[in-house]
């Protein structure tokens, strides 16, 4: 007659935090990493966007981001530079903010004769500027047009499970065709804000990211 080995509970119990794990995604404070794509784009005042689309006019949603309160809006302007060479369609992204910024991507700068520093949004002392053209008026920016730093927003649970605060600098590791991994990310951390991950067109095209297999946030 044969006798049952005796029950380990604790290797029990260790499958099946796995399997719970492997459900959720990640230990406690670990959320799924979304990488994403910046296409050249802009953020406008209240006063920018009433001169650009007309007086009282509000910014329409076209398509949510993926952070919540955050929006593609249906409204574009012209970016003129200073050799008059232009981008006909700049997605504007709402909600409006306190100053007026574009982000765009290095070949962008080059095709508009612009040569692009490397900011953190929102930093945009002594930077370049250029000409919006909405249908109801027209905005020269003194500066306001940089290249957006390479960033990761997450919030405070997910970085305390990196190990990092914010002002920290992060890597990227993405595994595909054109496999990069990118140093420098610079750490955003807020409440409410979910991990994501911005890099621009250029590097989303480095990299191959579409057909990406694997990506991975990489501690300091």
């Amino acid at each position: 007659m044969s006798v049952a080995a005796p029950v380990d509970r604790r290797l029990i119990e260790q499958i099946v935090r796995e399997i719970v794990l492997a459900q959720v995604g990640g230990p406690p404070g670990k959320s799924k990493l979304v990488v994403s794509v910046s296409a050249r784009h802009c953020h406008l005042t209240d006063a920018d966007t009433e001169t650009l689309f007309g007086p009282g006019h509000k910014l329409t949603v076209q398509k949510d981001l993926y952070q919540d309160g955050y929006f593609a809006a249906e409204e574009t302007v012209m970016l003129v530079g200073p050799k008059r060479r232009m981008l006909p369609t700049v997605r504007v992204l709402g909600p409006t903010r306190p100053e007026t910024q574009v982000e765009l991507a290095f070949t962008d700068g080059i095709s508009l004769g612009i040569d692009l520093p490397v900011r953190l949004s929102g930093n945009v002392k002594d930077t370049p500027g250029c000409v919006l053209v909405g249908p109801k008026g027209v905005v020269e920016l003194k500066q306001g047009v940089i290249r957006a730093e390479r960033h990761v927003h997450m919030g405070p649970d997910d970085a305390a499970f990196y190990g990092v605060k914010n002002g920290d600098v992060m890597g990227l590791r993405v595994d595909s065709s054109c496999s990069v991994v990118f140093h420098g990310l610079q750490v955003r951390v807020g409440k409410g804000i979910k991990l994501e991950i911005h890099l621009d067109t250029d590097e989303g095209n480095a990299c191959d990211l579409d057909h990406a297999k694997q990506v991975e946030l990489l501690k300091p």
